[in-house]
């Protein structure tokens, strides 16, 4: 095909998905774009999510199907350890590393309540950022720079003010990302219900 490949040969990616913890809410927001090598195949695709009751976010980026399998297996996980986000992240990272079929997987997920914010890579990485503002996809360094410095320059503002001007953001400069968002929350109060 001279080295050009056909788009239904192409995985089914790109997108920027974001988390911040401030004040006392959790905000997980992204795009709703799916890309098909360079066309844009949907415009409203649901990347984020609440689980475990309602109590913990996700959010996915890479290839729809590959996301799709590890956000369930996350799932399973989570329903496994009662909710505690950390050791469903670690279990679910070794099985990601080293079952055959999940090794092949190209995706990550974000994942957070009101006290942790995870990243979970197919490497096996599951890391902790330092900051309470994290971000995965395509678009993912300008929103998670916007978020950042409106975390810290204008603190006035509320989480979902802040995850939807950084989306903003990083959607008018990365062509992977549109301006269709879908935002999930939690904050104080449904942590005491």
């Amino acid at each position: 095909m001279n080295g050009i490949e056909h788009p239904a040969m192409l995985p089914l990616h790109a997108t920027t998905v974001l988390v911040v913890l401030h004040k006392g809410s959790v905000v997980i927001g992204s795009d709703g774009q799916a890309t098909l090598g360079n066309t844009i195949a949907k415009h409203n695709v649901k990347k984020v999510r609440k689980l475990f009751k309602g109590s913990v976010l996700a959010g996915f980026a890479g290839s729809t199907a590959d996301a799709f399998t590890i956000l369930e297996r996350f799932e399973e996980k989570l329903q496994g350890y009662r909710g505690n986000i950390k050791r469903a992240a670690i279990e679910l990272a070794k099985d990601w590393r080293t079952d055959r079929m999940l090794k092949r997987l190209e995706a990550m997920l974000l994942v957070a309540n009101q006290e942790d914010l995870l990243m979970i890579s197919g490497n096996g990485d599951v890391l902790e950022p330092d900051y309470p503002v994290a971000a995965i996809g395509s678009g993912s360094v300008y929103a998670q720079s916007a978020a950042r410095a409106l975390v810290q320059h204008a603190p006035h503002l509320t989480a979902m003010e802040i995850v939807r001007e950084s989306l903003t953001i990083a959607a008018d400069i990365c062509i992977y990302t549109n301006h269709n968002f879908v935002f999930e929350e939690l904050n104080e109060t449904e942590k005491q219900l």
